[in-house]
């Protein structure tokens, strides 16, 4: 790993963990914060950060909030990932047309929904729970990810080393998982270390339009909601949660970046491959 590349893995390990420290660590040292346990708006009186629109105290939202504003989203992602993966790189693999299309069609009537309308629709049936706001992600974002990885596979699954693996009698999951998988491992990783960061947003959209989470919630985007019209009476409240999402998909996307494996061009990397197989 290079200079560069272990400063931006640096900072984006940095940048993760007051979020991801937060998010894991913090319900179980922190109480949960009452409404009306102080003013308003207030500052000081023990209170760090000051409270919001509750009289909660700040601090405490920010150490409660985490599990849901990035366990949601994570969740999503994670979700997306595995069901588009399997869609996208079966899709890859097949060499039946009748199954890529079967494979791919359905989920790209998804494509042209909205965010917000989809995760809307679900609030009105399902409001206040974090599991349907996970799903509602999730199906948002299966489509885009079983087409980045079907288009991805396409040269894996065709390719002599995945050729010579058919000849020689291995599975059709060998070589889906421990070829085609592994070769668009990469270009997956990237791709979820930004869309963990656009779920994020979307989550935090949701909650911050009252369409996902209880408004009372100390989720970091019901807490921005509940206080954005304080932003320059007390600005912790609205700043504080702000920086911490910030924080989390900036990291995210630096950590993501620092830690793909770097080709020198295609040539070489499908050389690579070859001879890890006749190794």
């Amino acid at each position: 790993m290079n200079g560069r590349r272990y400063r931006r893995t640096a900072t984006g390990a940095l940048l993760l963990a007051p979020p991801c420290a937060a998010a894991l660590i913090g319900p179980f040292v922190t109480d949960s914060p009452v409404p009306s346990e102080g003013m308003p708006y207030a500052r000081g009186d023990g209170h760090v950060l000051g409270t919001d629109a509750l009289g909660r105290d700040v601090l405490a939202l920010l150490m409660r909030g985490g599990a849901s504003a990035l366990g949601v989203a994570c969740a999503a992602v994670a979700l997306a990932c595995v069901v588009g993966a399997a869609i996208g790189l079966t899709a890859a693999a097949s060499r039946s047309r009748w199954l890529d299309d079967l494979l791919m069609r359905p989920v790209e009537l998804l494509l042209p929904l909205p965010s917000l309308l989809v995760i809307s629709v679900i609030g009105v049936g399902w409001r206040g729970h974090p599991v349907a706001v996970a799903l509602a992600v999730a199906a948002l974002n299966v489509p885009a990810v079983a087409r980045l990885l079907r288009a991805a596979a396409m040269d894996a699954a065709g390719g002599p080393v995945a050729e010579a693996m058919r000849l020689q009698g291995e599975s059709a999951a060998r070589v889906l998982i421990g070829h085609v998988g592994r070769a668009v491992l990469p270009v997956a990783a990237a791709d979820a270390g930004t869309r963990v960061g656009s779920a994020v947003f979307t989550v935090a959209a949701a909650n911050f339009l009252g369409l996902g989470l209880d408004p009372t919630s100390p989720d970091w985007g019901v807490v921005i909601a509940a206080s954005r019209e304080a932003l320059f009476v007390q600005p912790w409240a609205v700043v504080a949660p702000a920086l911490m999402l910030v924080m989390f998909t900036v990291g995210a996307n630096l950590l993501a970046d620092g830690l793909l494996p770097r080709g020198d061009g295609r040539g070489e990397t499908t050389r690579g491959k070859e001879r890890a197989w006749n190794r």
